[in-house]
């Protein structure tokens, strides 16, 4: 594991301060339509593999700024008008084909009043009254009151995404995340409290953590969310493009996983699972850019085929 360098507690001002001046310019949003919206297919919470509208809401900066999120590049500078997020559901949902499922991805927190508006919230529970699973993300130091009345408003449907990114207590705090794992702890058992299923997010190779320590230190991690009673992991490949992590990567500080990292991660949490007599949660491997990934090897197709495979079917196409 590297020493130095980004795994030491930053600064928070400062720190944040220096990783704005190094941002590219935001895109210039309209609050009134979404950013985007996608129709794709994922495994549900009842294990059915089927069609989810995604939407990516535009609206107010998430104010944690992490050390290595780039979803600032897509957000509002301003608190997000009223109405304006009811308005880009309905955009997208006559965009969209129909799906029993429905994301609203915000590049941030969906119980940040100053981005979501609560005033808005019972229009969005009509309009996603009718789907079976309603995904949102946020950060677990805001799974408070307000979260919860509207997980318990959701009668079970509700799935909050939350971003664990890693139990590595030293990494965790580099990260500058504002988060410990107690406190991710007590927000997934407030969720369940509240009626709420959970998602968790985790991130492979950060930095500080290379090849063997990068994998078991992902598997440790999404191990620990199932553990809590979390349903579903998401397991993300570290990325630069944000600025400051192209800076930790120049300076050799940073390496985005090779792709068949992500391929020996499933491998292991596949052999664990062999060992284990408890209900199987959901591991599901994020593929966006996935080519973009460096491999060592001329297999690089059929790895991302069978990470594919294994999205759906929780098994490699050979098992």
């Amino acid at each position: 594991m590297t020493r130095g360098g980004p795994l030491h507690a930053p600064d928070s001002r400062a720190a944040r301060r220096q990783r704005r001046e190094l941002r590219e310019p935001k895109q210039s949003l309209d609050p009134w339509r979404p950013v985007a919206m996608a129709w794709e297919p994922e495994l549900s919470r009842d294990r059915s593999w089927e069609p989810v509208q995604t939407v990516f809401l535009a609206n107010r900066e998430c104010p944690f700024h992490c050390t290595m999120c780039d979803l600032w590049k897509q957000t509002l500078d301003h608190p997000t008008p009223l109405g304006a997020i009811p308005a880009q559901i309905r955009v997208a949902q006559s965009a969209l084909a129909p799906a029993p499922h429905i994301k609203l991805y915000n590049a941030g927190n969906f119980f940040d009043p100053l981005a979501i508006p609560p005033n808005d919230h019972t229009e969005i529970l009509e309009l996603t009254s009718d789907y079976r699973t309603v995904i949102v993300e946020n950060h677990p130091r805001l799974c408070g009151r307000r979260c919860q009345e509207f997980c318990r408003s959701c009668d079970g449907r509700l799935e909050v995404a939350l971003g664990l990114e890693t139990v590595h207590p030293t990494v965790l705090a580099s990260l500058d995340k504002q988060l410990t794992v107690d406190v991710f702890d007590r927000a997934v058992d407030d969720l369940l409290s509240a009626n709420a299923s959970v998602r968790a997010f985790v991130i492979l190779q950060l930095p500080g953590l290379r090849d063997e320590a990068a994998v078991e230190w992902a598997v440790r991690s999404i191990e620990h969310a199932w553990a809590r009673g979390v349903d579903c992991c998401s397991l993300i490949p570290a990325r630069a493009g944000n600025g400051w992590m192209d800076q930790l990567l120049a300076a050799g500080l940073f390496e985005p996983p090779r792709i068949e990292l992500l391929e020996a991660t499933v491998d292991r949490i596949l052999a664990n699972r062999a060992r284990s007599a408890s209900p199987t949660p959901r591991l599901q491997v994020d593929l966006w850019d996935i080519e973009k990934l460096s491999s060592s090897t001329d297999q690089r197709e059929e790895i991302i085929a069978r990470l594919a495979h294994f999205n759906q079917h929780q098994a490699w196409p050979d098992a």
